[in-house]
């Protein structure tokens, strides 16, 4: 397992959750939920320094059947866009039913989807990035793909 601290990113259409993990890549836990739209990359960017990341994983939201949707270009775009910053490595990673896993968390927790608005973006960061960290610690090597700053642009 690669030691440092990692940035777990679930991009939306409206609201982008942020999770980070552990210097040991053991348990990731929740951030913020940034705004999409103006200031989104600034903000993640602020985040990455802050916490001193080496590597950011965006989710990519792939069909049930694996096939890419529009969503997964989305992704793609936004991921590249964080690699041509040039602040940490940046990996895309299988997200398939992170955010249906996260509303069904905070549904057990007792709360209900008005009142989870805030938190599922963040609790989808943190499936993602723990499913990120789970695999490359039972595999022995990083999970999903690079991403080079130059694609997308």
């Amino acid at each position: 397992m690669r030691p440092g601290v990692r940035v777990g990113v679930d991009v939306g259409t409206a609201r982008i959750g942020i999770a980070r993990s552990d210097n040991h890549g053991m348990l990731a836990t929740p951030v913020e939920t940034v705004r999409r739209g103006a200031g989104d990359i600034a903000r993640i960017a602020q985040i990455v320094t802050e916490i001193e990341a080496f590597e950011i994983i965006v989710g990519l939201p792939l069909a049930l059947s694996g096939r890419e949707t529009a969503s997964t270009a989305d992704a793609k775009a936004f991921a590249a866009r964080l690699a041509a910053l040039g602040l940490a490595s940046v990996r895309l990673v299988d997200e398939r039913l992170s955010t249906v896993s996260a509303a069904g968390a905070l549904r057990q927790s007792g709360r209900t989807a008005k009142n989870s608005r805030s938190v599922i973006d963040q609790v989808a960061a943190v499936i993602i990035l723990q499913h990120a960290l789970d695999f490359e610690r039972s595999a022995e090597r990083p999970p999903g793909a690079t991403v080079a700053p130059e694609q997308g642009l």
